[in-house]
């Protein structure tokens, strides 16, 4: 028997547990879960495709979330996510495709039990327009948008991330039945620009720890996201920490996921520690976690998580806003303000005494109001609801298939293909190393899968040759396939070189997400100058990428100098060769530029280059010497 169903949608996956806002999913389902309901998560793929742009394999475990909800799905964002906006700010549906409402569509014609819909951040609210006729609707809030770019500018700094004004922010908040605040501040204001019932549920946090005071202070700790709000304060904090720090005083760690944010080095006095599979490696590490936020709204989901370990915290009022502080160490006013605390109560056993049992006292009292308002929350739901009833699986989604698995032996190793939901693997010591995954649904599964087939490449000694590989294909049937690459792949080069070559053979024709046609200006040496237009990003800066000749034999070439091209006044390059340039992303605009390979050879012949770069795939034609009569691209 399961109890009546609830739909969750979030733009971040469950799993792992590395940002707040995932905690805040994870706390919010439990209370669910605790209440009866039957969950479903769907994550629309938005965090996804950000990790990507920036060069870095998503951290999200499919496998996990498969184990804690009744069913999972997944979006797949259909074009680009803006991340910048023109406009004074971002309009309510920016950030919500059409394909995030297509799916709360089918989910209820699929699932016609389901009595209720949360949806997590504003910016998807548009979604809850396609909830069917009689199911309550749900918005967890998690922050305030409106004019939070504002926040940005003591600090010179532009947010990347979506904001609005409260226009847009109420005409979000209107399309909810509930509408939940993390905290108390902002419960105010969402009651001043909506008349939905706003019911603050601060997210309950079990005790991992008891309270203990240390008797000195010898490290304290920051483990954080690598959002703006974690970078602006902890790099003020950790230079202002660093600024006269002497061996006496205590070492400043700093984990999580932002610590590849902050940049190899760190100052006196500072330790990255690298992102922690267990929470339990930091906590039990360090004697008092600092918050020495600045900037940012919600809840600092970093604060309660600490306090559950039975660490005390000293932090900024902002850091604590939420949790009704009490002690001054709990409203401070500056990151300056933090480390003088820090030092004051360093060697101070009966001070630090003092602060462990003021946090523990303020925990117990938060945990305290986030029971309560879960109680009211279930209460509501139940009333809603009416009487329970069981909850039919009226279609079972597709779930991992580990047993298909296809090897392509390849000069120097072989390919595995596997189709499962772990995606979280970027290495694996039987499949090799991560090279893609498929950007859709596995073919004759259902379109909200998370399942995904990825390719793995790993060396072998002695494979000098390629053999058939047991599906019987000569090859990986790869070609057309639209694929997201593995972005450490391509950077780290780990392969050999044969295997590498080969693999860019496999990937040659897979769908491209550009092409170009390029023809040749200059030979100098070993390099081919080549004057294309390829996309902007590439042409002003530099990204980790990877480049193949495909031929006999396929080799990998080297890319030297990207020199962008003013066409207007350098009539040669004006030509339609040179601006025959297509992506159907939105994100990839184009930009001429001369470029120059090594390795690539001055034969007059037509070749094709594969460039590879962060999760893309870009294909260059090298016409022919001498130039032919203009040919568009197909």
């Amino acid at each position: 028997m399961s109890g009546p169903a609830i739909l969750v949608v979030a733009p971040m996956p469950a799993f792992p547990t590395s940002a707040g806002n995932r905690r805040r999913l994870l706390t919010t389902c439990a209370a669910l879960q605790r209440g009866g309901y039957a969950v479903d998560l769907a994550y629309y793929a938005h965090e996804d495709q950000i990790y990507r742009r920036f060069g870095q394999h998503p951290p999200t475990d499919e496998a996990a979330a498969a184990g804690l909800f009744r069913h999972i799905f997944r979006i797949e964002p259909p074009a680009t996510i803006p991340l910048t906006t023109r406009s004074r700010c971002f309009a309510i549906d920016d950030w919500c495709p059409e394909a995030v409402g297509a799916f709360v569509a089918w989910y209820g014609r699929a699932y016609p039990e389901t009595r209720a819909i949360l949806m997590n951040y504003v910016f998807l609210s548009r979604a809850l327009e396609a909830a069917p006729p009689g199911v309550l609707r749900l918005i967890d809030t998690h922050d305030r948008f409106a004019d939070r770019q504002q926040q940005y500018r003591p600090f010179r700094a532009e947010p990347n991330f979506f904001y609005t004004d409260r226009a847009g922010e109420a005409a979000g908040l209107a399309r909810a039945d509930i509408v939940l605040a993390i905290q108390s501040e902002e419960a105010a204001y969402f009651r001043t620009i909506t008349d939905r019932r706003v019911h603050l549920l601060p997210p309950r946090f079990a005790t991992r720890r008891p309270f203990a005071a240390p008797a000195r202070v010898k490290r304290i700790g920051f483990l954080g996201h690598g959002n703006d709000p974690n970078l602006v304060s902890i790099r003020r904090f950790a230079a202002a920490w660093s600024e006269d720090w002497t061996p006496a005083r205590p070492e400043l760690v700093i984990a999580g996921e932002i610590s590849n944010s902050l940049g190899p080095t760190a100052g006196p006095g500072v330790r990255l520690a690298g992102y922690l599979p267990e929470l339990e490696d930091f906590y039990d590490g360090v004697d008092l976690v600092v918050a020495p936020i600045l900037m940012g709204s919600g809840l600092k989901m970093k604060v309660a998580e600490a306090l559950s370990f039975g660490k005390p915290v000293i932090g900024t009022a902002l850091g604590f806003e939420g949790f009704d502080p009490v002690a001054p160490a709990h409203r401070l006013p500056t990151a300056e303000a933090v480390k003088a605390e820090v030092l004051a109560l360093a060697d101070d056993a009966a001070g630090l005494a003092a602060l462990t049992r003021a946090c523990a006292d303020l925990f117990a009292g938060y945990n305290a109001r986030a029971e309560q308002a879960e109680t009211a929350l279930l209460a509501m739901l139940s009333v809603s609801d009416g009487k329970p009833s069981e909850a039919a699986a009226s279609v079972a989604p597709a779930t991992a298939n580990d047993s298909d698995r296809v090897v392509t032996f390849l000069e120097g190793g072989r390919l595995n293909r596997e189709t499962s939901l772990r995606s979280d693997l970027r290495d694996d010591p039987e499949r090799g190393l991560l090279v893609a995954t498929e950007r859709v649904a596995p073919p004759g599964a259902d379109p909200y899968t998370p399942a995904r087939r990825r390719w793995f490449a790993r060396a072998e000694e002695g494979k000098t040759e390629r053999r058939q590989d047991e599906a019987g294909s000569p090859d990986a049937g790869l070609a057309g396939l639209r694929l997201a690459l593995s972005p450490e792949w391509v950077r780290d080069r780990r392969l050999p070189p044969p295997l590498r070559a080969d693999l860019a053979v496999q990937l040659a024709d897979v769908a491209a997400d550009w092409e170009a046609q390029a023809v040749r200006v200059g030979t100098a040496g070993d390099g081919t100058t080549l004057a294309l237009t390829l996309p902007r990003h590439l042409a002003f800066g530099t990204h980790p990428h990877a480049a193949f000749r495909i031929g006999t034999p396929t080799r990998e070439i080297t890319l030297g100098r990207v020199t962008p091209l003013n066409t207007s006044r350098i009539p040669m390059y004006s030509s339609a060769y040179i601006s025959a340039y297509t992506s159907a992303r939105a994100d990839l605009p184009g930009a001429p530029a001369a470029v120059t390979f090594a390795g690539l050879g001055a034969g007059p012949e037509a070749s094709t280059i594969l460039f590879l770069h962060d999760d893309l795939i870009g294909r260059i034609t090298v016409l022919p010497d001498p130039v032919p009569s203009p040919e568009p691209l197909p």
